[in-house]
Parts: C-alpha cells; sequence; structure tokens
C-alpha cells in the first residue's frame, strides 16, 4: 500500500503555531466582577470557576476546534502532500501528441475529435503535476514542432496544449523521436508518452534510447475519404480524371460524389462503397485551358472525418513539350525528331528559338550559357561545386556498374560503352563527398563517376560527365531509350502526361515575378506572405489544412492552388497496435497514464471549509461564548 509523501517536509516547523493559538485560548479567560443578593449564589461562582479551568475549557470548545482544524489543513497544505503511484516517479516527461488528419475524427456525431479526447489527458497531467517534474510537449505529424520546452508552469503548458490543432497531414512518428532523442542530450529523459490513435506505419526507423508509453486513443467511427486524384491526357484535348474511395467501416456506406472545373459542376454520381471495397470513378475534362478540378464527396449520414471529402487537382494546359537541344548535338536532336508531341529548338532551317524557358535542356554548355529548363540533362559538363573533386582527362573509361532503377537510366544497357573521356576522382576523393555536395552517382566508372544526379534543387538536373561524341553511347541501343527517359521525366515534370492531386504538407513551387511579395490565403483562416526568389520562384509555402489557397499581389489574384489529404491510411482510420523499433517492439495500451497526485488542492479547500464552519459559528454564538 503507497503511503502519502510530502514534497514540502520542511515546512513541518509551521505546527508551531498551534502553541500561540493554545496559549491564546489560555490568556484569553476574563472573570467580570459582578455584585451579588445572596450567598447562596457563591455555589453556582465555584461551579463556573471549575468549567473554566483549562481543560474542561477546551473540552466545551468549538471555535478552538475549528481554527485548529483550519491552521492544520494550511500547514499540511504547505508540506505539499501527494499520493504515490507506485511507478517510479520521472521529473523530466516529453509529450508527444499526435496532430495528424485522423486525430481530427469523431466517434458520433457532435463527439470530441481524437485531439481532444488526448488534450483532456493531458490537461490532467498538468493539473497534477508536482513541483519538481516538469513536461515538454511536442506536437507532430510528418515532422514534429515542439510547443513547449520543459516546464511545470501550468499556465505555459496550458497555453501550448491550446495551440496544438489538427492538420490534414498523415502522420509519421520518427520525427518526433528525434527531437526527443535531442532534447535528452540536456536532461536525464526516462519515459516519454505518446498519445496518438495509432494511423502511423507499423515500422520505424529509430533506436528507443527510452522507455516509450504508448498510450492509444480509441479511433473515430464510421468514414468514407477520397484517397487517390489523378489524370491522365487523352488525345490533345482531353484528360481523363480518376478518383478512389474508400472507407473505414464494416458495413455499406452510400455518398454523392460532384466535381467541378474552375468552380462550374461539371457531373456527379451516386455511391454505394461495399464493406471493406474501394470505388473508382472516372471523367473527363476539356484540357484545351488550365484549369483546376475540385471533387466533393458527400456522405449519407454520420461521417468521422471532414478533411477527406474534398480533393482537388490543378490541371495544365495541353500543349506539347519543348525541348532546347544545340544543332551540333546531331545524335540527340536526331533521337528527338521521331518522337510524338515534342518541339525540338533552335529550329534546324533559322536557327531561331522562340521561348525564354523550356521543358526539356539537352546541352553540352553550362548552366549559364542555357536557357532554364524544368528538367536539365549536361553532356560533358562538369558541375562548378565539385570541380575540385573531378577532372576529365583523356584516356579510356567505361562503364563497370549503373543504376538500373534511376529514371533516366531505366532499360538503357551500358554495358561495353566505352569513352575516350575519362574522369578521374582525385586523391582521397570517395563517393559520399559527392554526396555530401548534392550529387547521387548514377553510373561509376574505373576511376571515378561517369553519371550523376543533382539532388539539391527542385529541378531535376542530370550531368554526363563524358561527352557522348566522344564514347561508343550513341551507336548503342540503349541511346534513344536514355534520350525517351529523359523527355519522360521532363513530361511528367512539366505534368503534360499525368497529374496527381496536391497533397497538404507544403505545396509545389510556381513561376511568377521576380523580387515580388505576394499574400497567401488559404482555409482556416491562414495568411501569411511569401517573396519570389531571383527566378521568379515561389516555394515552401506551407498547407497544413485542405482546401484552396490563393496567391495574390496587390490585391491581384496570381495563382490558385488546391491541397488535398489523399491518405488511404488517415482514411482509414485504423490504428497500429504495436510499433516495431529497431530492437523491440512497443505494444498500445489502453490505461491512462498514472502521475502522482497531489494533495494540497484538497486541504486548502478543506481550510476553507473549516474558515466558513468558525465564521458561521463565531456568529451564530455571538462572538464565539458558549451559553
Amino acid at each position: 500500500m503507497n503511503l502519502p509523501g510530502f514534497y514540502a517536509l520542511s515546512s513541518a516547523w509551521l505546527f508551531l503555531l498551534l502553541i500561540p493559538l493554545i496559549i491564546f485560548y489560555f490568556l484569553k479567560l476574563r472573570r467580570p466582577q459582578m455584585d451579588v443578593t445572596s450567598l447562596v449564589l457563591w455555589q453556582q461562582v465555584i461551579n463556573d470557576q471549575r468549567v473554566n479551568s483549562p481543560f474542561q475549557k477546551f473540552k466545551r470548545n468549538m471555535l478552538l476546534l475549528l481554527q485548529l482544524l483550519l491552521l492544520i489543513s494550511l500547514i499540511l497544505a504547505a508540506m505539499q502532500p501527494f499520493w504515490p503511484t507506485g511507478a517510479d516517479r520521472a521529473n523530466y516527461v516529453p509529450v508527444l501528441i499526435d496532430c495528424s488528419a485522423s486525430m481530427g475524427a469523431r466517434d458520433k456525431p457532435g463527439g470530441p475529435t481524437r485531439l481532444e479526447v488526448a488534450k483532456a489527458q493531458v490537461e490532467q497531467m498538468i493539473e497534477d503535476l508536482l513541483p519538481d517534474q516538469e513536461l515538454s510537449l511536442i506536437a507532430f505529424h510528418k515532422t514534429a514542432r515542439r510547443v513547449t520546452d520543459f516546464s511545470n508552469n501550468k499556465r505555459v503548458l496550458r497555453d501550448g496544449l491550446n495551440d496544438i490543432t489538427v492538420t490534414d497531414i498523415p502522420s509519421k512518428i520518427e520525427e518526433a523521436l528525434r527531437m526527443t532523442q535531442a532534447m535528452a542530450r540536456r536532461v536525464e529523459i526516462d519515459n516519454v508518452l505518446l498519445l496518438t490513435d495509432g494511423n502511423f506505419p507499423t515500422e520505424a526507423n529509430f533506436e528507443l534510447p527510452f522507455e516509450l508509453t504508448y498510450q492509444k486513443i480509441d479511433p473515430g467511427g464510421k468514414n468514407i475519404g477520397i484517397t487517390a486524384l489523378n489524370a491522365r491526357r487523352a488525345g490533345a484535348t482531353k484528360w481523363e480524371i480518376f478518383v478512389r474511395l474508400e472507407g473505414a467501416t464494416d458495413q455499406q456506406t452510400a455518398a454523392r460524389v460532384e466535381w467541378a472545373q474552375d468552380g462550374n459542376p461539371v457531373g456527379e454520381e451516386e455511391v454505394i462503397l461495399e464493406q471493406g471495397q474501394s470505388e473508382r470513378l472516372v471523367f473527363s475534362v476539356d484540357a484545351e485551358r488550365a484549369s483546376m478540378i475540385r471533387v466533393r464527396l458527400k456522405p449519407e449520414g454520420f461521417d468521422a472525418l471532414d478533411s477527406d471529402n474534398i480533393a482537388y487537382l490543378d490541371l495544365p494546359a495541353g500543349r506539347d513539350l519543348t525541348v532546347y537541344c544545340p544543332l551540333d548535338m546531331k545524335a540527340y536532336r536526331h533521337a528527338l525528331r521521331g518522337m510524338e508531341n515534342v518541339i525540338v529548338e533552335p529550329d534546324a532551317d533559322s536557327g531561331n528559338s522562340d521561348l525564354s524557358e523550356y521543358d526539356l535542356l539537352i546541352s553540352d554548355r553550362s548552366a549559364e550559357e542555357s536557357p532554364p529548363a524544368q528538367v536539365s540533362l549536361f553532356v560533358g559538363v562538369i558541375p562548378p561545386n565539385i570541380q575540385d573533386l573531378v577532372t576529365v582527362e583523356s584516356g579510356g573509361a567505361e562503364v563497370v556498374d549503373w543504376d538500373k532503377t534511376s529514371p533516366l537510366l531505366q532499360y538503357v544497357q551500358l554495358t561495353e560503352v566505352f569513352s575516350s573521356d575519362e574522369p578521374k576522382s582525385r586523391e582521397e576523393v570517395q563517393d559520399r563527398h559527392y554526396e555530401e555536395a548534392g550529387y547521387e552517382i548514377l553510373a561509376h566508372g574505373r576511376t571515378g563517376p561517369l553519371i550523376l544526379a543533382d539532388r539539391s534543387g527542385e529541378r531535376p538536373k542530370f550531368y554526363l560527365l563524358f561527352h557522348t561524341d566522344n564514347s561508343t553511347l550513341p551507336y548503342r541501343v540503349g541511346f534513344p531509350i536514355l534520350v525517351t527517359n529523359a523527355v519522360q521525366i521532363a513530361t511528367r515534370q512539366s505534368s503534360l502526361s499525368d497529374v496527381r492531386g496536391t497533397t497538404t504538407g507544403v505545396l509545389p513551387s510556381r513561376q511568377l515575378l521576380t523580387s515580388r511579395t505576394y499574400q497567401i490565403q488559404g482555409p482556416g483562416g491562414i495568411s501569411r506572405e511569401t517573396t519570389s526568389n531571383d527566378d521568379g520562384m515561389v516555394s515552401g509555402i506551407s498547407a497544413p489544412l485542405a482546401g484552396e489557397y490563393t496567391l495574390s499581389e496587390g490585391g491581384k489574384l496570381q495563382a490558385r492552388i488546391g491541397a488535398s489529404l489523399l491518405s488511404a491510411e488517415e482514411t482509414s482510420l485504423v490504428g497500429t497496435e504495436a510499433i516495431q523499433f529497431s530492437e523491440l517492439s512497443v505494444s498500445a495500451t489502453d490505461e491512462k497514464v498514472k502521475m502522482d497526485r497531489p494533495l494540497w488542492p484538497q486541504l486548502t479547500l478543506a481550510a476553507l471549509v473549516f474558515l466558513l464552519a468558525e465564521w458561521w459559528y463565531f456568529l451564530r454564538r455571538g462572538g464565539g461564548l458558549m451559553a
């Protein structure tokens, strides 16, 4: 059996205050002078003297008893007693709170969200904090955010807790655990509390250096949502739109699906989702102009989650792919000539190029000498930032290994490809040095890398460190396949063949005017500003909620982007029962975390009750005198 403990046991000296209170009652007796008419009444005086002896007086004085109880209650409260749970008490407890999309689900109409249930548990933990205990609140979805540092200031913790809101973003746990691990370098962390509905990947690539308590919140109720939205070109003037619906229910669900193009209704369809099944819808829209497709799902009856009932798709205008390839790169121009829906510049007859930017660049000039493009393939060019790592010498080089999964090299056979240009890594340069510079090696030679992919920017760039004119590659079957792969990468990058709905988190970059400030408006009252860079790119726009985001300058609309949840995992509302880490598995528990419960609030309340009782008794007895 656990016995109460005291945090401030040193305050026990306050019990000495009982002594002056009792002495006061010894000294307060006053015998008034009285005139009597008969000696017979002296017997009554003798009896009064016996009653007013100290111990007899205490037996009948209710006011003294109430004052003693009041003082004892206040002293005990000052000693800060608590009732221990029996578990080891941790001084520093990080609390990881899931705020992903599924935490916005409800289990019944008008019921609390999963996040509200979790916050109610944390609120009780904050209320039960002892003076030597501190909490740190960390909110996480795909990324993590430290809401408060370690603190026992209940106001700060409550304000931080109120600041945590649901985001329409899928959940991952690793980032929150890494943040906690970093905090453990400053203070000793023995136990970490995880509050979540468990809607994240079952396996976590993380080695636990502390004990993890996985507190699983009950999942939401019946739900259906849009889990996929994409488009594919169907000719020069049409897009085929594909919608997938899935549910989190063990019963049949009915709903109506409506779709609109630039806000104008295009069509609708009634669907019935069978138990454990998904539904796929297909419809066509015009591709002659850029437009935004909005698909809205209207379930019949209760639906646990609202954020997966709407999705957006930004469609570009249908057009041909534009490629810039210098006239003297004849092998590449020959491979491009036979491709449909591809425009190659400069023009072979006039030598003119009319565009300032292209979808694909194939060039043996440096980036400074070439026009900008969505995708670039540089031939015989060494990137400026790794020129101290590799040199190209005359000799003989051959491909000894290559990444067959790379989009550029898929189905490309590089066996027996030789080059008179021989890239050589400088002395003591290893593969990791290229990776640290932001490059991935796609093909290796005997003395250094032959093909690199630049991973540092949003626009793919590939580098062939040898010039293909000085190699046998143009005479191999893999050469036209390589060029075709580059065209397909550019087609996808420019959204000219397949388009997928933009998901929440971070919006895709947009090309606008250079060095301008734009106002961003979004769902849920989101309002902020961003500035385009010297190239006119606006990037890194946070999109925590599903809905439409607008970019305006001076009150004039410049761009409109739709963000959607589109997550089958979040829509399913299914939580994992155990998290598999590198070396162990942590199972979920439905039991609430037990904290040492402080008793001083109850003692303080008891003191208030005794104070009111004393005040009532004092008034009722006419100053506290006994009858």
